[in-house]
């Protein structure tokens, strides 16, 4: 049994795999002042509601764009279930074409969504993940990693427009009644939900025309499962994404 990390700005998401299938998949809050740990309590608590047994783990792989937090969920990972984990960055196999610019700067969780669409999918393809940022990939028929776009995810919006305004409320993100909102709570969560799927329908549209081609459209991430229903382009909701990939590089760089 191999276990799964991805490390995001406001969300890690967790499982385990055994050979090619995903046993559990689990998201908490990141905390950038947890120690090693509080994080191994977080990862002992998910194994335990699952039914896991910590000896079972063979292997770990953790992706991350919180540096900070990195090395304290390691030293968690090797605390608990006594593995040291790969990380994904410099060194490590992936099998991308990366052709931007400077692919250094290019983000760990945007390599593993990438190797796992590149598996999973048809190529062209544009894969948009939205968690702290809404973040948008795309890959041509050849499977490079061409490049990509980068805007302020839903959640970061409503906080912002909540701070920044001295009467509107915070507001959950279940969808609005209609896209004419009758009240205040029902106005933001209009103006919030089907803003950002007006806005992904018109990115693709934008990217699909600079390419030339229909790509496969794949979104993820914590807030995808509310905003993909309300989108017209077609797009396809993999909530497993990440973890897909992290199953596969794991794969590349441990085969013999």
């Amino acid at each position: 049994m191999i276990l799964a990390i991805d490390i995001g700005n406001t969300n890690i998401v967790m499982g385990c795999f055994q050979d090619s299938k995903i046993l559990f998949r689990e998201r908490v809050s990141t905390k950038h002042t947890a120690t090693d740990l509080e994080y191994a309590v977080t990862i002992k608590t998910a194994l335990d509601m699952h039914r896991m047994d910590p000896r079972d783990i063979r292997g770990a792989i953790v992706s991350s764009v919180v540096p900070s937090v990195t090395n304290t969920f390691k030293r968690a990972i090797e605390k608990f279930c006594k593995v040291k984990p790969l990380v994904v960055g410099p060194g490590i196999k992936t099998g991308l074409k990366i052709r931007i610019d400077n692919p250094a700067q290019l983000g760990s969780d945007l390599v593993v969504d990438a190797v796992a669409g590149c598996q999973e999918y048809p190529a062209p393809m544009i894969i948009i993940d939205m968690g702290t940022a809404t973040t948008f990939s795309v890959i041509d028929k050849n499977h490079n990693y061409l490049g990509g776009l980068i805007t302020t995810g839903m959640a970061v919006s409503a906080e912002a427009l909540v701070s920044r305004t001295s009467q509107l409320p915070r507001v959950s993100f279940d969808p609005p009644r209609s896209i004419i909102g009758t009240n205040t709570v029902e106005c933001i969560k209009s103006g919030l939900m089907y803003g950002s799927a007006s806005m992904i329908d018109g990115l693709i549209d934008r990217i699909q025309a600079e390419m030339g081609e229909n790509c496969t459209v794949i979104a993820t991430g914590g807030l995808a499962g509310q905003v993909v229903p309300l989108c017209r382009n077609p797009v396809i909701l993999d909530d497993d994404l990440l973890l897909k990939g992290l199953m596969l590089i794991y794969q590349k760089n441990t085969e013999k």
